[in-house]
């Protein structure tokens, strides 16, 4: 059996004569946050849609827990457990923070959906804040709302696309730490796409560069650092 939960092999994305992704390959393993950065417009975001099935891939396969998922529309991978943030919220300004993630949790069809949602708002420190509205709370607590809907029904892939987007450094630290602590307690594995590269570097067990549609550098956030492509074109002074 693999060790991947999540592999996207040869994974490609072409419209016309522009290739937005030219064989992608990714690999994730159970418990592991798994960084990917680049530049605007080098992929990151496309290689999200394209494994999570929002995008038609012109060739390559996707294969989530040993299961070819390639075929399957977006809200079938979802109920087999490969989960997605965006860079916007998606949360319900109007309606109870208890409230939205019950019925997230309800729609993806969890039989136990009110101690799913009080599992979930546990483990992202909601539980106090689950009687407001969502536009109660501050920006930070908005996007662990966020996380949480992500998270009902125990996903076994969690894919984030600049959670830490407009938060402080504390609270893009605090993210960050209820991040590392679900893969541990939960284990969940992460595909974590941020411009912050203290908190990719700080908290990614592998790190994947991307450019114009292609992987430049792949490995362990010590070899990544040293590369001298990366320091020169992605990460300036954060080296």
């Amino acid at each position: 059996m693999s060790a991947h939960v999540l592999q996207a092999r040869d994974v490609a994305i072409h419209y016309g004569g522009v290739k937005a992704l030219d064989g992608v390959d990714l690999a994730l393993e159970k418990g592991q946050i798994h960084g990917l950065i680049g530049p605007n417009g080098a992929g990151k975001s496309t290689v999200i849609d394209a494994i999570t099935g929002r995008r038609p891939l012109t060739r390559g396969q996707v294969m989530l827990d040993g299961e070819d998922v390639s075929h399957m529309g977006a809200v079938a991978r979802r109920t087999r457990g490969l989960s997605r943030s965006f860079q916007r919220t998606s949360v319900f300004g109007g309606m109870g923070v208890r409230k939205q993630v019950e019925l997230a949790s309800y729609k993806m069809g969890v039989g136990d959906f009110r101690a799913d949602a009080d599992a979930v708002l546990g483990e992202l420190d909601l539980r106090r804040l689950a009687d407001m509205e969502a536009e109660e709370l501050g920006y930070g607590e908005q996007r662990r709302l966020d996380l949480a809907l992500a998270l009902v029904g125990r996903p076994k892939v969690l894919m984030l696309d600049e959670p830490m987007a407009g938060l402080s450094v504390q609270e893009s630290h605090d993210l960050a730490h209820h991040l590392k602590t679900l893969t541990s307690s939960w284990s969940v594995s992460v595909l974590l796409v941020e411009h912050d590269m203290d908190v990719v570097f700080g908290i990614s067990d592998v790190i994947t560069v991307f450019e114009l549609g292609r992987v430049i550098a792949h490995g362990a956030p010590a070899i990544v650092r040293a590369d001298p492509r990366v320091r020169k074109a992605y990460l300036g002074s954060a080296a």
